[in-house]
């Protein structure tokens, strides 16, 4: 666990803004307007076209907020656009902090302000904040609930509540401020997750030694078509969900043996339920997560993105090479 306290630095931090877009012509200008309408505007938008086959591309190219907008050959997925624009975010920009959501995230005015005063604050060193992300109608959204760090200590929960915060373990990259100079020493997400759990592998290994907080007081709405959390009705989707969990809790070193066994316990859990519900149609899709889960992990970033977007995978490469991930 890192423990450095002291002042925060003096210098205003540069913060930029990633956001992967893909087919939500109808949302991602409603979140550039957001991002436009911030009392603390970030420095820059970094806005990851990922093959959009609708408009939303030329909506970030001619929005008035400026976005750098990186036009994707292929879909690669939330997890491929997400590896691509904290890379550019990083080697183009110099970002502090980045700020990462997706398309359907929708800020309040105050959310940025709110992390960096927390950020600014906290009595200890901060690798991760998330903020309370809810629905159109104001509810807490349950997609997006951090997940709170296990064991926490009492001076850890003291730290946060100074703040007006609670420690975490996970969180959703629905609007998650990560500090920059931990993301080049420990890497990118994997873009080979495609869609879920990589923001649970990503943020679980920023967090494993280092210290990340839930933010109340910053708020987002995540305008989803329907209320409710990512294993409602997963349909197809259902195979990233096994094999991308099995892979963040078998494959990697963002987690620690126990805590593998407790969340993937808990993960079984609400597996077992959605099968009983639906066996014919989920049963097969659950194989085929788990049999490519067993098969391997997942491939370097890099090497997803090098066919389509060499640039992008370069970009990649570097800085998974500095993280000494390659």
């Amino acid at each position: 666990m890192i423990e450095q306290r002291g002042p925060a630095p003096a210098a205003e931090p540069v913060v930029v803004a990633v956001v992967v877009a893909y087919n939500r012509e109808q949302l991602v200008g409603q979140c550039l307007d957001a991002l436009a309408q911030q009392t603390r505007r970030p420095d820059a938008v970094v806005v990851v076209d990922n093959a959009s086959t609708d408009s939303s591309g030329r909506i970030a190219d001619e929005h008035p907020v400026a976005a750098d907008v990186l036009h994707l050959h292929r879909n690669v997925g939330g997890a491929g656009g997400f590896a691509a624009g904290i890379a550019r975010a990083l080697e183009v920009h110099r970002a502090d902090w980045i700020w990462i959501m997706d398309d359907d995230t929708v800020a309040r005015p105050t959310a940025l302000a709110a992390l960096l005063d927390a950020a600014a604050a906290s009595p200890v060193r901060l690798s991760l904040l998330s903020s309370r992300a809810v629905w159109t109608d104001g509810r807490d959204h349950p997609m997006n609930t951090p997940r709170t760090r296990w064991r926490a200590s009492a001076r850890e929960r003291a730290d946060a509540a100074a703040i007006g915060a609670r420690p975490i373990r996970t969180a959703s990259y629905v609007s998650a401020f990560l500090r920059a100079e931990d993301v080049r020493r420990l890497g990118l997400p994997y873009a080979d997750y495609f869609i879920w759990s990589d923001d649970f592998e990503h943020t679980g290994r920023l967090l494993r030694r280092g210290r990340g907080v839930h933010v109340a007081a910053s708020v987002v709405e995540h305008r989803t078509k329907a209320f409710g959390d990512a294993q409602t009705d997963p349909g197809d989707r259902f195979y990233y969900d096994v094999r991308n969990r099995l892979w963040a809790l078998t494959r990697t070193r963002s987690f620690t043996p126990v805590e593998r066994i407790l969340y993937g316990g808990s993960t079984a859990r609400g597996w077992l339920r959605l099968l009983r519900a639906r066996p014919r149609r989920l049963g097969p899709v659950a194989l085929r997560g788990l049999r490519d889960a067993l098969r391997g992990g997942p491939r370097p970033s890099a090497s997803v993105l090098a066919g389509s977007d060499p640039e992008v995978a370069a970009s990649i490469a570097r800085i998974e090479r500095e993280a000494g991930r390659t």
